[in-house]
């Protein structure tokens, strides 16, 4: 977080910069003085606070004359620095939770649209999936190991990974993967290519993956199913597909 704001900081400085410098900001210790301000108000604007200036005064002021006995004792500033914690997680679940439901609605609504177009079939667990290419002979069983080559975006269009990125196809067991991976490839013949719509609980769920696919999302890939290997040694694994 601690990055994160400062880099929010420097970039908003990137553009006071001329009226920091016409207020006499010049020497490189006032710059990176006037720099922290803006860190501190950052910092207090995520925790949801309202930045008190007369008290930061007086913190600065009680820092510069060291070895003096402090306005809060050190139980009291921990205490205060535990609940902003608090409040920053509170914050934070908060945000995630609205953008979930936002996500999800998003989701439903595609989904139902999707539903809707020429070769779009609909299992019952709610995957939704097309084939582009039939493929010829067997299907794979939940318990082989395939090889394919995949790419995988969200709703809207935003690549998040790709074995094509990667250098080559990604081998990995049918059931170590997301439930909608697991379904949809078996749906699959070798050699053949599909287009898989997996709803947020057959995907990543409310807590999502990494950056990119956040809680709750809904998500699209295209799969070229190209070997089956029962009981096969496997592989590293797809990290999207995970």
């Amino acid at each position: 977080m601690k990055k994160t704001m400062l880099a929010a900081a420097l970039a908003t400085t990137m553009f006071a910069l001329p009226q920091a410098q016409a207020a006499g900001l010049e020497s490189d210790e006032s710059k990176v003085s006037y720099i922290m301000g803006l860190d501190v108000g950052t910092r207090m604007e995520g925790l949801g606070y309202k930045l008190d200036q007369e008290a930061f005064l007086k913190g600065l002021q009680e820092f510069a004359l060291k070895g003096n006995e402090r306005s809060i004792s050190n139980e009291q500033l921990q205490q205060a620095m535990q609940q902003a914690q608090a409040r920053f997680q509170q914050r934070q679940q908060e945000q995630q939770a609205k953008q979930a439901e936002a996500n999800l609605q998003a989701g439903q609504a595609y989904l139902a649209e999707n539903a809707k177009k020429e070769g779009v079939v609909t299992t019952e667990s709610g995957l939704q999936y097309k084939i582009i290419e039939a493929g010829e002979g067997a299907k794979p069983m939940a318990t082989d190991t395939v090889q394919v080559h995949y790419k995988g975006t969200l709703i809207d269009g935003t690549e998040f990974d790709s074995s094509y990125s990667h250098g080559g196809p990604a081998t990995f067991p049918l059931n170590g993967v997301i439930p909608g991976w697991t379904e949809g490839l078996q749906l699959l013949a070798k050699g053949g290519k599909a287009e898989l719509y997996i709803p947020a609980e057959l995907a990543y769920g409310p807590l999502g993956m990494g950056q990119v696919i956040g809680p709750n999302s809904t998500l699209v890939f295209e799969v070229e199913l190209l070997d089956i290997n029962p009981g096969a040694e496997t592989k590293p694994e797809a990290a999207a597909a995970q």
